[in-house]
């Protein structure tokens, strides 16, 4: 666990809104910042320490989807709390598979948020845990600098997601996982609300990243899911 207190980034254009997550974060413990618009916001994620950023989607200037690609550029692995409006489940889908942990959706209970935030936190200071290298055919997976290192010397960084979607294909190395259950112990999502394309784009990245040898690795099992042989 982490020693200090962990520092969150609120990114929120309601004023109301904005002031009654960092009141509740305040309250239990964490150190806050914040900003009311897109523009604040990208440039507080890109140059701000902090642990965790909990990122509104329709925002001014810059869209919280532009605070995710620049995210994913400049920070890759950033953990990220999407909060989200009713009726945006593609936004919501999108925010996701652009890299985000978990989501809320306003109006949202503070239990609740605080229970994300910490279920996030605490994954985030546990993914260093287990094994650390994987050999595969061509080359190995790094998980502590999650990195692909090919034996013909190329490399590739590996999202945050990316590298918890293997680790936990490969901890479940010979049977076929369903996307339903990837959802609920990677993402740490309802799967009833959720299309499950996301899953498939992110085996999709990945597979490129591990080579030539990528679909051999990662394998489809049809009808049933993604398996690790």
């Amino acid at each position: 666990m982490m020693k200090e207190k962990p520092v969150i980034l609120v990114v929120e254009d309601d004023a109301a809104v904005r002031q009654g997550v960092v009141d509740a974060l305040s309250f239990s413990g964490y150190e806050v910042i914040s900003a009311a618009d897109g523009r604040d916001g990208i440039k507080l994620a890109l140059t701000a320490s902090y642990q965790l950023l909990l990122l509104d989607l329709v925002l001014p200037h810059f869209s919280g989807f532009e605070v995710l690609e620049a995210l994913r550029k400049e920070r890759p692995g950033q953990p990220v709390i999407i909060l989200s409006a009713r009726g945006e489940e593609a936004d919501l889908v999108k925010g996701l598979t652009m890299g985000a942990d978990d989501y809320v959706v306003k109006p949202f209970s503070v239990r609740e948020m605080l229970a994300r935030v910490d279920a996030v936190l605490r994954r985030s200071s546990e993914r260093e845990v287990g094994q650390s290298v994987f050999n595969f055919n061509g080359g190995r997976v790094d998980f502590s600098r999650r990195e692909v290192c090919m034996e013909s010397g190329g490399r590739k960084e590996l999202s945050e997601r990316e590298s918890d979607l293997l680790r936990y294909l490969i901890s479940n190395k010979g049977r076929a996982v369903a996307r339903e259950e990837l959802l609920q112990r990677v993402w740490r999502i309802d799967p009833k609300n959720i299309e499950t394309r996301t899953i498939d784009m992110h085996v999709a990245h990945l597979r490129e990243k591990l080579g030539d040898e990528g679909q051999n690795v990662v394998v489809t099992v049809r009808g049933k899911g993604y398996m690790v042989g």
